[in-house]
């Protein structure tokens, strides 16, 4: 015999209550599905985003150590959700780059040297871009009007420094210029001008996708035949 509720609580009859084995709802069951498939999919992203950044982490852990040596200096090496920032930044009167030029300096060619056995096992696997970035100083010669030109052609140079004396993959390589339009600190003295003109390589988390292999081009049909 059901018990009548007090005064102000619902009565047990009420379809708003659920008793004990009474069915659940017919959608009840597709959401619990749906969940179930929702957590394993994002088991799958977690664990293929852990193998990715694996790499990066031990070459994030590599530099490291080669700063703590003494090894190399004036670097600054992050990783965040979009990858890894190898920034190298200049010191002092020691340019990275000649004055108004895209030719490296022996500074700069020396610092390369130190990473490429790190970038080369990266390029294996991963996409890899060279910024160039500048200080806000203001160009115009013959050869670039302004430091967005001279930013993209001092990223291309280091690229191909890479690859033509390195042997990095040019297909997993890029290079791109943000002139002074992303600068560290304000462009307010030598010091902080210097620090803002320096090259970052970003390893990019997602890997570069494989080129499908190149089909052969299909034989011209002879003369009265059909294509």
């Amino acid at each position: 015999m059901p018990i009548k509720a007090p005064k102000g609580f619902i009565d047990e009859t009420d379809p708003k209550v659920c008793q004990i084995g009474h069915p659940a709802p017919p959608w009840l069951v597709n959401y619990a599905d749906l969940m179930t498939e929702l957590v394993c999919f994002f088991v799958i992203l977690y664990a293929l985003s852990a193998a990715l950044n694996k790499n990066m982490t031990g070459a994030q852990e590599e530099i490291k150590k080669m700063m703590e040596r003494k090894e190399i200096s004036n670097v600054e090496v992050k990783m965040d959700r979009e990858g890894l920032h190898i920034s190298l930044e200049e010191q002092g009167q020691v340019p990275f780059f000649q004055s108004g030029s895209a030719d490296t300096t022996p500074e700069m060619e020396e610092k390369v040297s130190k990473l490429v056995t790190i970038l080369k096992k990266l390029a294996d696997k991963q996409d890899i871009i060279v910024e160039g970035h500048t200080d806000n100083q203001r160009i115009h010669n013959e050869y670039f009007d302004s430091n967005w030109e001279l930013s993209t052609a001092r990223a291309t140079s280091v690229a191909r420094l890479l690859i033509d004396k390195y042997g990095l993959p040019a297909e997993r390589m890029g290079a791109i210029g943000y002139g002074e339009h992303r600068p560290l600190v304000p462009n307010d003295s030598p010091d902080h001008r210097a620090k803002n003109r320096r090259v970052v390589f970003f390893v990019k988390n997602a890997p570069l996708a494989q080129k499908k292999a190149a089909e052969p081009a299909a034989a011209a049909p002879a003369p009265g035949e059909n294509p």
